[in-house]
């Protein structure tokens, strides 16, 4: 069980918890399959990203962000026999700060900002993170990205730079995530007490892992239901 008078930072995975970043992987990798005349559903497009995106940041030296999911759209291209232009291989990268924010998530962090610090430690670039940040609408007291850490969650280092950047204790430590192979797994490792977002027909973005989070909630507004009581 979660104490949460205990808790003193929160701490936010952003693509696929605070950010529909299913919506926006399908949508940007579709309007491109369609130029090629090949139409995929989002289940499958979402089955080849979740594939491919580890693979591609886990090979080789540390690759920022967008040269990563260009590589990524790369490797999706190669899969489906596709050859891919500069500007279509790039098309993850460039609408990835327009990618819809949860219709709760604005809402709901500014109501957990008035009682607890609340962080960003997500895989992205700092300049890509901006744009999704302005969407949000909440200033956040501590944002590690992989870019700062050299390093793509589940790798552990993203959590070790931001217990560094944050300077708190893991026992006044929750992170809240919608990845459970990203961000409940490195949580477990490290004895960072979690929560799992379950939104609904979701988490095809990512590999499925048997990893455990300390409560499981549907969505934002629940959360900050439970932690902001009236």
């Amino acid at each position: 069980m979660i104490n949460f008078t205990d808790i003193e930072w929160m701490s936010f995975d952003c693509y696929g918890t605070l950010v529909d970043w299913e919506t926006g992987i399908s949508s940007a990798v579709s309007s491109i399959l369609e130029i090629h005349g090949l139409r995929k559903t989002s289940a499958e497009i979402l089955e080849l990203f979740s594939d491919v995106e580890p693979v591609v940041q886990s090979s080789g030296a540390f690759k920022e962000y967008r040269v990563a999911l260009r590589e990524v759209m790369r490797m999706i291209g190669d899969r489906l026999s596709l050859p891919l232009t500069e500007a279509e291989s790039n098309c993850l990268s460039d609408s990835l700060p327009h990618w819809p924010v949860f219709p709760d998530a604005r809402e709901a962090l500014h109501n957990l900002k008035q009682r607890y610090k609340l962080a960003i430690i997500s895989n992205v670039d700092d300049d890509l993170f901006a744009g999704s940040a302005r969407a949000l609408g909440v200033e956040f007291d501590a944002v590690i990205t992989s870019q700062q850490a050299r390093a793509y969650k589940p790798n552990l280092h993203s959590f070790e730079l931001a217990e560094t950047v944050m300077g708190v204790d893991k026992g006044r430590w929750l992170h809240i995530g919608e990845s459970l192979y990203h961000d409940i797994e490195p949580a477990n490792r490290l004895g960072i007490r979690s929560i799992w977002v379950s939104r609904a027909d979701r988490g095809g973005g990512t590999r499925p892992t048997d990893a455990q989070p300390d409560l499981i909630v549907p969505d934002l507004a629940a959360l900050a239901e439970i932690m902001v009581p009236a």
